[in-house]
């Protein structure tokens, strides 16, 4: 199934450029084609196409369908960003097709990079949320500094996974409690400075472990999303 995505469909009944595009030179879908859009949030509209501009392709809704998410709490995924920046797309695109809420790029004291496209992330994100035949869009974040993400979320689970063996930790399968909201923190390349992890626990975030391996910070990132939606299924397994 091809999925377009159009965020304001129902007030423009137009796809965006870049969707007109796509279905009418790519596909070459002719007016009276039958498409499938979605809009970000949370809805899927099964139209016709009306007129097939490259440019904007206007359409005719026929029905609108709710698509709520497959799992019923908020996942946060703070990250901070990798040297490489295709490591980071990479890891939106993956978090997104696994399964997210939020993406919160985190700017910390050892971090490579200071800036990124948020752009060019979101458009990895509405790429991964359609081939995942998702209607809603994660969130992606402006690069936030670190002081101000570890003072939100208090009232979900909040993981901190880093490399300090100093620090007692428990792994992250064990910690979190299924089916309810959750953040999760991953550091820089070079880790979290120790006054950094000092403040992240002072405020209640729980320092977890991902399992025995060390891991790149995209693949912890991901791993970490991924054994929540695991876990999350194996608990409705159990009822």
């Amino acid at each position: 199934m091809i999925q377009f995505f159009a965020p304001e469909i129902e007030t423009t009944l137009q796809l965006p450029e870049s969707d007109s595009r796509h279905a009418v030179r790519v596909l070459r879908l002719q007016p009276g084609a039958t498409i499938e859009v979605i809009d970000g949030k949370g809805h899927r509209f099964t139209c016709v196409l009306v007129d097939g501009h490259s440019k904007h392709a206007s359409v005719e809704i026929v029905e609108r369908c709710d698509m709520p998410l497959p799992w019923p709490q908020e996942i946060v995924a703070a990250v901070a960003p990798t040297k490489h920046i295709d490591r980071m797309e990479w890891m939106v695109e993956k978090l997104t097709e696994i399964g997210v809420n939020r993406i919160i790029p985190v700017l910390c004291q050892r971090s490579e990079r200071k800036e990124l496209r948020r752009d060019r992330l979101e458009k990895i994100a509405v790429s991964a949320m359609k081939q995942s035949l998702k209607a809603t869009l994660p969130v992606v974040e402006e690069m936030t500094p670190l002081s101000n993400v570890i003072t939100r979320f208090d009232r979900m689970q909040r993981f901190v996974g880093y490399c300090d063996d100093q620090t007692p930790r428990v792994d992250l399968a064990c910690a979190y409690r299924p089916m309810q909201s959750a953040a999760i923190l991953i550091g820089p390349e070079g880790d979290f400075t120790p006054a950094e992890i000092a403040e992240t626990l002072r405020l209640g975030w729980q320092p977890v472990i991902l399992g025995p391996c060390r891991l790149r910070t995209e693949t912890a990132a991901v791993s970490a999303v991924d054994t929540l939606h695991i876990l999350d299924r194996h608990s409705a397994c159990l009822k």
